[in-house]
């Protein structure tokens, strides 16, 4: 039975997190003994029994907030949460042959150092030419409905398009479900570096504000207060390296949302060097001197993008079991630029 056909049933899917799907079903008061597998299979659109099965491996299905195994059997008013990676989308994706760099991969898992300007998943307005056709690829894949179960190029997370850094992709169903999981948990481990404007005032700090669409542009993200509209954001900040007008810090993320770093940078007045979406391509901070100007313009010709890299990513592997971590350098761009200004500022010291 199709969850649009029972009227005295609740199901509510939420976005928990950016990638994920996230239902909550309260069981009919009259609902006969059945087994959970069964039973959701029923009462979830556009999914199959294998990967809902799956999902109860790895843990992400919960009967009032306790993982279950597929033999469980509902009971009436049981609260169950079912957590999927990647929504099923209606769109075919074509394998592309796009160079792109594997630090690691096994039976389980594929490490991507992704570059700047790619884009991650396919969406309206980029269906080819992103990582995922890239993966198809390297996968061997034909040309497939973008299932996720179909595809096993399995996106367990993103980074935006002109961020680069590390990305882990799952290649078996269960893999991804395995990762989901802890992305859903918050216990992935996942360091970013960024040059930032400014020179914060504490070496270190934690940022925490709700993030939700900016209701003037639907574009931009936007921090809140907790207690105003949106989900809850948390980031940890570290000082590596001060250049005087900019600042190389170190970002530890507890949670996940759309564009969190960038948001929550600018919304402590340290946009992200050349960040045009949140007010870093401009001079926020510095002289207005011509020679500084040209400066700055000259810094952001060598990284027309925002001054964001994920260098750090941790979690437990889905085949192993055991905690694995992975290190990536900056990219030439970044590393060019951070060079730049500490060379200007070790110019400018003895003037200021």
């Amino acid at each position: 039975m199709n969850m649009s056909e029972n009227e005295n049933s609740e199901l509510i899917i939420e976005e928990k997190e950016d990638l994920y799907e996230h239902y909550r079903i309260k069981v009919d008061p009259g609902q006969a003994s059945e087994r959970i597998d069964k039973y959701l299979f029923g009462h979830i659109a556009n999914v199959s029994r294998n990967k809902i099965q799956n999902a109860i491996r790895a843990g992400c299905i919960l009967v009032f907030d306790r993982v279950v195994k597929s033999n469980y059997k509902v009971r009436p008013d049981d609260i169950i949460t079912v957590v999927f990676p990647d929504p099923p989308r209606d769109t075919k994706v074509y394998p592309e042959n796009i160079p792109i760099i594997i630090v690691y991969e096994d039976e389980e898992i594929i490490i991507v150092n992704k570059r700047a300007g790619m884009v991650v998943h396919p969406a309206y307005s980029n269906y080819t030419g992103t990582l995922v056709n890239a993966l198809l690829y390297h996968l061997g894949a034909e040309t497939i409905n973008e299932d996720v179960e179909s595809t096993r190029a399995g996106l367990v997370h993103r980074i935006d398009k002109n961020t680069s850094g590390l990305l882990v992709v799952a290649k078996t169903d269960y893999a991804l479900g395995y990762l989901a999981k802890q992305f859903f948990d918050h216990n992935i481990d996942r360091k970013y570096y960024a040059l930032v404007w400014g020179n914060p005032v504490n070496d270190s700090g934690i940022i925490r504000t709700n993030i939700a669409r900016d209701p003037r542009d639907r574009k931009k993200m936007k921090a809140f207060r907790e207690t105003e509209i949106g989900k809850e954001a948390i980031t940890h900040y570290k000082v590596l390296e001060r250049f005087g007008y900019v600042t190389l810090i170190e970002c530890v993320l507890e949670t996940g949302r759309t564009h969190q770093i960038r948001v929550h940078m600018s919304s402590i007045g340290h946009p992200i060097f050349n960040d045009e979406t949140y007010g870093g391509a401009e001079i926020v901070a510095g002289p207005s001197f011509t020679k500084y100007k040209q400066f700055i313009n000259n810094c952001f010709e060598i990284i027309p993008r925002q001054a964001l890299h994920a260098k750090e990513l941790g979690f437990i592997h889905p085949g192993t079991k055991k905690k694995v971590f992975f290190n990536s350098e900056l990219p030439e761009d970044m590393q060019t630029v951070i060079e730049k200004w500490r060379k200007y500022s070790n110019a400018i010291s003895f003037e200021e």
